[in-house]
């Protein structure tokens, strides 16, 4: 039997979302500065001789068919590349589900890097993000990874350079958003305020933290703060806890802030540890492509024997949470 092989599934947040319009196909053209956060789940694949994909996960509410990211995403490359073998995979969640933070997309498309790697198939970055393109609209970037520009309905993909060394205080309360409801209910017209994408990127190329910050936007909390406000109270502490910014990420309902040093998002992160509203917190790092990596924290030692495509957990890196519900969306479409 051959040894299993480990990856890591990083979460990512919207510097940005903009959505431009919708089309006639239901889905909608977007505009997004995505970033990946070093918060992760682990993705664990190993051949078995039955010829049959088998799931198993943490989290006992996950479905274990083809309803399920991963198992699609291995069922596509075993299909595409007529491989006989069955795969047994395992899904340890840690990313918040129903979060707006691409946990299913990311968790498929660590599934699809790993079938590469178990088999040898030799496919390249690009050919395994049509295949993601196919499953999900956030698989591409889940794929590449670090910061980019993301246009159409999610598959139009510019790597930006990486945005200046912070912390990211993660916030999840203890309700989750349908990203299908949240598009529905998305009414675009004159009163709509953009974010800046433009002037974000200039800011994320000149190594502008605070521009970066200051242009934090995000189209879709219009319709989430209507209908839960305790988002905007999130945004509004994090902020007086010294974020620089705070936004929500995706459709929700997950709350991010970034922070100049990890004392002070630590710090905030206690104070949302003690609140009954919320059920998830972390404090993590962007992932970068650039900066070299810490040694993982001991607390993380579990995760050191993963991939080399993967970057370790960087050093004090923190999670606490209980257990979410499942984010079912797999693109940007009402």
């Amino acid at each position: 039997m051959t040894q299993p092989l480990q990856l890591k599934a990083y979460a990512k947040v919207n510097l940005g979302l903009d959505v431009l319009r919708r089309r006639e196909d239901g889905y909608h053209e977007v505009r997004m500065i995505m970033q990946t956060v070093k918060l992760f789940d682990l993705i664990t694949l190993q051949k078995n001789t039955c010829g049959q994909i088998r799931l198993s996960s943490n989290l006992p509410y996950l479905p274990l068919n083809e309803k399920n990211l991963v198992y699609r995403a291995i069922n596509t490359i075993r299909t595409a590349y007529n491989i006989p073998d069955g795969v047994d995979a395992t899904i340890e969640k840690h990313i918040p589900v129903a979060a707006g933070m691409a946990g299913g997309s990311t968790d498929a498309a660590a599934a699809l890097v790993g079938m590469n790697q178990l088999f040898s198939l030799g496919i390249t970055q690009e050919e395994l993000i049509k295949h993601g393109l196919t499953l999900g609209a956030d698989i591409p970037f889940c794929i590449m990874r670090g910061t980019a520009l993301s246009e159409g309905i999610g598959e139009i993909l510019t790597p930006l350079p990486s945005i200046p060394a912070c912390w990211f205080l993660i916030v999840k309360p203890t309700f989750s958003m349908s990203t299908k409801f949240v598009y529905e209910n998305l009414h675009l017209d004159e009163q709509t305020k953009h974010p800046d994408i433009d002037g974000m990127i200039q800011a994320i190329n000149h190594n502008d933290l605070t521009g970066i910050t200051y242009r934090m936007g995000n189209v879709l909390e219009q319709v989430t703060q209507k209908h839960y406000p305790a988002i905007i109270q999130i945004k509004e502490n994090m902020r007086r806890l010294g974020a620089l910014g705070a936004l929500m990420s995706g459709s929700g309902s997950t709350v991010f802030g970034i922070f100049t040093s990890r004392e002070a998002a630590g710090k905030a992160a206690e104070f949302f540890r003690k609140d009954p509203g919320i059920k998830q917190t972390a404090v993590v790092r962007p992932f970068s492509k650039d900066l070299p990596q810490s040694k993982p924290h001991k607390n993380h030692k579990h995760f050191t024997n993963s991939t080399k495509k993967y970057h370790s957990a960087t050093q004090r890196e923190k999670y606490s949470g209980k257990r979410g519900r499942r984010n079912t969306h797999e693109g940007h479409k009402s």
